[in-house]
């Protein structure tokens, strides 16, 4: 049987939702055909005319890259900037682009994640979890039928909370329906009031899933007609979100884990505020630019915060409260080509994967 396209997106979207990206990205399948036969894939960090040609060299018809090649609409192709070239040229040569970005950012096993783990952090959690993601769902069953739909609603996802799953509340009442003469009632008659013992079932679930979750319920639910709310929440996201925070196994001088990060992500330089004095136990980090976390940072009692792109201007928001260290957008995010290596061998064991061997970072230093 042949693997397509589709095969490997879905599976890295049900890894990273491409509903959780940020509102400015477009991350997803750019260019190609959700059916196309793969035949092998080619992983990279940014997807440049190199990246493409030495994807074209090695019968790689499929790019996962984490920053999308498009970003704005396409008015032109005409050739007349790499994006356009790359698109060009991919399409002549069949290749599928595809990009797992700010999604690939927001998930607890995502880009921050490695970053942590290469950094050695122990007892990792999102920095600034996300709102307005999760959904109540509140709906009744006959007794009798508990198992069978509330264990259906967990298969679809619903039911996590952190690390915690198949989480629910139920409540035991008397619920009443009175069928009219058109309807086909699972228990009951036709124009008589039909008391039932149902259960009352709760369960939290992401906003992104509430189609799935409805079709699990409808389809495991005995009643022609299923009671069921749902509810918005405001609660935060334990595992969704952006950043991440961990701990040092031991603390550390600032200047020594300073260059510990300097080698990590073999950055040719690290920009960083004055040092405060004391040692290093809190990190907080995230890939590419991080700026915006700075008072999740803080807040959370971080002794030095991990990211790039910082401008001048903003170094001075440190304010001798935490220690900003800017390593560089590439070489904070360059082992993401790690991270999706092992995503996709983990579920595509004999498949062909290959990480480019192009450096795409565009920034040389002296």
């Amino acid at each position: 049987m042949k693997t397509i396209v589709k095969d490997f997106t879905d599976y890295l979207e049900s890894i990273a939702p491409l509903a959780l990206q940020e509102s400015y990205d477009n991350a997803g399948l750019m260019v190609g055909s959700h059916q196309q036969a793969v035949s092998g894939v080619l992983i990279a960090l940014d997807i440049t005319e190199d990246v493409i040609e030495e994807a074209i060299q090695h019968n790689c018809n499929l790019i996962i890259a984490h920053h999308p090649i498009i970003f704005s609409g396409l008015k032109r192709l005409n050739g007349n900037n790499y994006v356009e070239r790359c698109v060009i040229k991919a399409i002549k040569n069949d290749i599928a682009l595809y990009a797992a970005h700010t999604n690939l950012d927001n998930v607890a096993n995502g880009v921050n994640a490695k970053i942590c783990e290469k950094l050695g952090l122990q007892n990792t959690k999102i920095l600034s979890p996300k709102k307005d993601i999760l959904k109540k769902l509140v709906t009744f069953c006959p007794v009798a039928n508990l198992d069978t739909v509330r264990n259906a609603l967990f298969a679809a996802g619903a039911g996590q909370i952190s690390e915690y799953s198949e989480c629910s509340f139920t409540t035991e009442g008397t619920g009443t329906f009175r069928a009219s003469d058109k309807a086909n009632p699972y228990i009951g008659k036709a124009n008589e009031r039909h008391n039932e013992k149902e259960i009352k079932i709760e369960l939290l679930f992401p906003s992104y899933s509430e189609k799935k979750i409805l079709q699990a319920l409808f389809q495991s639910h005995p009643y022609e007609e299923v009671a069921y709310d749902i509810l918005p929440l405001s609660n935060k996201h334990s595992t969704i979100g952006s950043g991440m925070i961990g701990n040092l196994p031991k603390e550390m001088d600032e200047m020594d884990f300073l260059k510990l990060a300097k080698a990590t992500f073999a950055a040719d330089g690290v920009r960083y505020t004055g040092l405060l004095g004391k040692k290093v136990k809190k990190v907080a980090v995230c890939g590419g630019a991080g700026s915006f976390l700075l008072q999740d940072a803080i807040a959370t009692g971080a002794d030095i915060f991990v990211t790039a792109d910082y401008k001048y201007h903003q170094f001075f928001d440190a304010e001798k409260r935490i220690v900003i260290a800017d390593i560089g957008h590439y070489e904070s995010e360059q082992f993401t080509k790690e991270l999706f290596y092992e995503l996709i061998q983990k579920k595509f064991p004999n498949f062909a994967l290959r990480l480019t061997k192009n450096n795409t970072n565009p920034i040389n230093y002296l």
